[in-house]
């Protein structure tokens, strides 16, 4: 198979450096060149025809959000953003420009702990034979022009599950896809959503607030101890698992530490396994864009105990390991593109048949 070949975009030479020695350490992957700031990065594009670009969004004369706008007009390319912890509103703005991933530089000045990205940086990048841009850029536009779902629409008539709890898992591309199921989901909804999408310490609260400007229920990031609400979705803090426990007559959130050891942070093998394990046939799982087979196993103990999975289709994931994995199981009830799982969603988990 060919080498990966990638083009390192910092205006720092230091975090050049060292993300192409970082790289150039795994066979497999191929260093193309190094840009300092935009103008350069379109040069070296145009010029080198990279597979996938690393980009500093912070630089000089031009910078990462003018060329993202530029690449994906004229020269479509994956791009995984690395940034500093601080920057985590930037990142989703990049997110929406086109960039499909991210990696959280754990300093923004010049460190020898940059060098902790290295497997996270490796993996995502070996990702990019997995990665399907169009699919990306078909789920930005889906959320440039989305539309309110209606009851009559969703077609809220069945009670046949009584759905009580929705969880969903994702990966890389997962933030634009939660934005387009979350932001469709009806006030008024009841079940509490649990969501695990794979993302570093310092970012999901951006990422719950920024949902929940956008969303007709409550998007928020889970605290430990509290108990699940109605028509709130709660998104696990950064390096940690959620799952649930019982406490008298109510379910509350237990947010555990993950550890060095721990393959998917969060796990949804967790969290799935928890809600099976505390609501059975009311429960409700879905996996969507990521890469890996983090949700299969808890996908399955949902689905054994009589509950409702659904699983994103390749017609639409960015990346369709996750999906794959657990539909390989038999772990999925249903197979749907991103745009008909939030239809899906509200037809079986909106009437709980009270």
């Amino acid at each position: 198979m060919d080498r990966i070949r990638v083009l390192v975009v910092d205006d720092s030479a230091f975090s050049r450096q060292t993300i192409k020695k970082m790289l150039e350490s795994e066979e497999g992957i191929e260093v193309a060149g190094i840009a300092t700031d935009g103008i350069d990065a379109i040069a070296k594009t145009l010029k080198l025809k990279p597979d996938l670009i690393t980009l500093d969004l912070e630089m000089p004369e031009m910078d990462g959000f003018a060329f993202l706008r530029y690449l994906m007009k004229e020269r479509p390319t994956p791009v995984i953003v690395v940034s500093s912890y601080s920057d985590s509103m930037t990142v989703f703005r990049a997110l929406e420009a086109g960039a499909v991933d991210f990696i959280a530089k754990p300093t923004p000045r010049a460190s020898q702990e940059l060098n902790n990205i290295k497997n996270d940086l490796i993996a995502k990048v070996k990702s990019v034979r997995q990665m399907s841009l169009e699919r990306l850029k078909k789920n930005l536009s889906l959320l440039e022009r989305q539309t309110e779902v209606t009851s009559q629409e969703a077609g809220i008539i069945t009670e046949r599950h009584k759905i009580e709890v929705v969880g969903i898992a994702s990966s890389t591309g997962g933030p634009q896809a939660l934005q387009l199921i979350l932001t469709k989901i009806p006030e008024g909804f009841q079940p509490p959503i649990l969501v695990s999408q794979h993302m570093p310490r310092g970012f999901t609260a951006s990422l719950a607030e920024r949902l929940n400007k956008l969303s007709k229920i409550t998007v928020k990031e889970a605290e430990h101890g509290e108990t699940l609400r109605q028509s709130t979705a709660y998104i696990c803090p950064g390096g940690k698992h959620m799952v649930l426990k019982r406490r008298a007559n109510n379910i509350i959130i237990d947010l555990e530490e993950a550890t060095r050891e721990d393959r998917y942070i969060p796990s949804a093998d967790r969290m799935f396994s928890s809600i099976a394990e505390h609501y059975r046939a009311h429960s409700m799982g879905v996996v969507i864009t990521g890469m890996g087979n983090d949700g299969k196993k808890g996908l399955l103990e949902i689905k054994s105990k009589g509950g409702y999975t659904i699983a994103e289709s390749e017609e639409t994931a960015v990346v369709f390991g996750m999906p794959q994995e657990a539909i390989k199981a038999g772990a999925v009830t249903r197979v749907l593109p991103l745009y008909e799982i939030p239809y899906e969603i509200i037809k079986i988990a909106g009437n709980r048949g009270e």
